[in-house]
C-alpha cells in the first residue's frame, strides 16, 4: 500500500474520532423473494430490471439500517449479469456497508438465485449501489464512522476508496469543457468506430 493511500485512510478516521462507529454487521441485510412468471423478460429468464430493483431495495435497506436515516441512491457501480435466474427459483441478496464518507455510503450487494427442488445455488451478480444519508429537510447529512474488525472489510473498504478516486479522475479527465477529441486519435485505432469530427 502507498503512503498517499495510508495518509487518506489515516485522515478520514481522524476527522470522525469524535463520532459514532458502528460496525458492517449493523447493517448486514439479507432479502429474498421467489421469482414468478410476472418477473420474466421476452425470453422466459427473470428480467433484469426487477433484480435492479431488488438490489435497489437492498442497498436503501442496509443504508438506511446504518445510519438511522432515509437514504437515496447516488450511483451505481457495474452490474454484471453472470448467471441467469429462472422462474421458480428463490432470489436472495446479501447486503452490508463497505464504505462511509462524511454524508455517503457504499453498500456492496451480492445476488444469489437457489433452484429449490435441487437445492443448487448460483451467483448471479454483484455490485456496489453509492447511498447518501438524508436528513428531515432532504440535506445530506453525517453518517456513523465504519468500525473495520477483520481483512475482508478493510479489503472491501479500501477497494471502495480506490473506486471513488477512479471515478473522480475519469470524470476530470473526460469533462467536457477540457476536452479535446484530436488527443484521443491514436486511442480509437483498432476500435470499431470511424471519427468524423
Amino acid at each position: 500500500m502507498s503512503k498517499t493511500w495510508k495518509f487518506s485512510v489515516t485522515k478520514k478516521i481522524q476527522m470522525k474520532k469524535n463520532d459514532l462507529f458502528k460496525s458492517t454487521k449493523s447493517s448486514e441485510i439479507v432479502l429474498t423473494e421467489l421469482m414468478l412468471p410476472s418477473h420474466t423478460n421476452f425470453s422466459g429468464k427473470i428480467h433484469g430490471g426487477f433484480i435492479l430493483s431488488l438490489m435497489d431495495k437492498a442497498a436503501f435497506t442496509a443504508a438506511s439500517k446504518f445510519c438511522g436515516r432515509y437514504c437515496v441512491t447516488a450511483s451505481v457501480n457495474r452490474v454484471d449479469f453472470l448467471n441467469p435466474i429462472e422462474v421458480g427459483e428463490l432470489v436472495t441478496l446479501k447486503a452490508k456497508i463497505n464504505y462511509v464518507g462524511r454524508s455517503s455510503m457504499v453498500v456492496g450487494i451480492r445476488v444469489l438465485s437457489q433452484n429449490l427442488q435441487t437445492g443448487k445455488q448460483k451467483h448471479c451478480n454483484s455490485s456496489y449501489f453509492s447511498m447518501v444519508a438524508k436528513d428531515e429537510n432532504g440535506l445530506s447529512c453525517q453518517v456513523p464512522g465504519l468500525i473495520i474488525s477483520d481483512r475482508n472489510d478493510l479489503r472491501r473498504f479500501l477497494r471502495s476508496i480506490e473506486h471513488i478516486d477512479n471515478r473522480k479522475n475519469r470524470k476530470a479527465a473526460y469533462d467536457q469543457a477540457n476536452f479535446v477529441p484530436e488527443n484521443y486519435k491514436e486511442a480509437l485505432k483498432g476500435y470499431n468506430v470511424k471519427m468524423e469530427l
